[in-house]
C-alpha cells in the first residue's frame, strides 16, 4: 500500500510541477507578444512622424521659392544680430 501511495504523490507531484511550468510559459509568451507589440506601434509612430516631417518639409521647399528663401535669412540673421546686441 505505501509503494501505490508513494507512487499516486509523486504523480501528483510532476503533475503539479508540469502545470506550473506551463503557467509560467505562457506567461513569458504572453510577455513577449506585448513587447512585440508595443515595439512594433512604437516604429510605426516613428514611421509617421517621419513621413509628416518629410511631407512638411516638402510643403515648406515647394511654397518658398529661393528669394524668400533668402528674404527669411537675411531677416533672421538681423533678428539674432539685434538680440545680440541688446546681451552685450
Amino acid at each position: 500500500m505505501t509503494g501505490y501511495a508513494e507512487i499516486e504523490q509523486e504523480k501528483f507531484n510532476l503533475i503539479n510541477s508540469t502545470y506550473k511550468t506551463l503557467e509560467q510559459l505562457e506567461n513569458y509568451k504572453n510577455e513577449t507578444i506585448n513587447f512585440e507589440q508595443q515595439r512594433a506601434i512604437s516604429q510605426v509612430r516613428q514611421l509617421a512622424f517621419q513621413q509628416v516631417l518629410q511631407g512638411a518639409i516638402g510643403t515648406l521647399d515647394s511654397c518658398l521659392n529661393n528669394e524668400i528663401h533668402l528674404r527669411t535669412i537675411s531677416a533672421n540673421v538681423g533678428m539674432f544680430g539685434g538680440m545680440k546686441e541688446i546681451k552685450i
